[in-house]
């Protein structure tokens, strides 16, 4: 399977997922940023269709609170996760694989919260901007490689290539790929080329074409 991590700058519509889906037809599943979809995921549900891919990230009910929620939709266009921030991790099995969300900062606050006999293949981390300070950044890492390994489970996670972390002085985007065992598939730090992953021989290619 072919997995693309995009690191899309914010946006009120999905034009760069659109475009990412558009330019190839090779990825099976793109994960995206938490709350990256808005409210459209509608019109998610249909690119998914019309594209055969699934799609993993996280969108917003404004008039919610919190309003994130996490999202998968699969290649036939049906939501199969739609969960709220800070409730129980939800895992659905799509193509084989059992995957579920950690929400931005779920990492640090509740971590994965799921029953013990519950078992995942790949947990997605959608972060909604990037890190403030290097000291996050590598407290992130630190904590999701613990997951992983805490786990034996594969966590890929991603940014948004721009916004900053209210009364924050900086943003660092970053993306990471994490096998089971905690060492680095790839992490990117201020580096928001769009990666594809292949899962099975863990090989990272950069597409430029689709970097913003």
């Amino acid at each position: 399977m072919n997995i693309l991590i995009m690191q899309p700058k914010l946006e009120e519509s999905i034009l760069q997922l659109e475009k990412v889906l558009k330019s190839n037809a090779n990825v099976d599943m793109v994960i995206f940023p938490e709350g990256y979809l808005n409210e459209n995921v509608e019109q998610a549900c249909q690119l998914a269709k019309d594209t055969r891919t699934i799609l993993v990230g996280g969108y917003r009910r404004m008039s919610d609170h919190p309003k994130d929620y996490a999202v998968l939709i699969g290649a036939d266009g049906h939501v199969c996760i739609d969960r709220q921030k800070y409730t129980k991790t939800q895992i659905a099995t799509v193509e084989g694989l059992r995957i579920g969300h950690i929400l931005c900062d779920e990492l640090l606050l509740q971590g994965l919260k799921k029953e013990p006999n519950q078992l995942l293949d790949l947990i997605v981390h959608p972060i909604g901007v990037g890190m403030y300070s290097i000291e996050q950044f590598n407290e992130w890492i630190g904590k999701a490689k613990e997951i992983a390994v805490n786990h034996q489970v594969m966590v890929i996670g991603v940014s948004h290539a721009n916004g900053i972390f209210k009364g924050a002085d900086q943003s660092i985007p970053i993306a990471y790929c994490l096998n089971s065992d905690g060492g680095s598939v790839f992490v990117a730090q201020n580096d928001t080329r769009t990666r594809l992953v292949d899962l099975t021989t863990k090989k990272v290619s950069i597409l430029e074409e689709l970097t913003q």
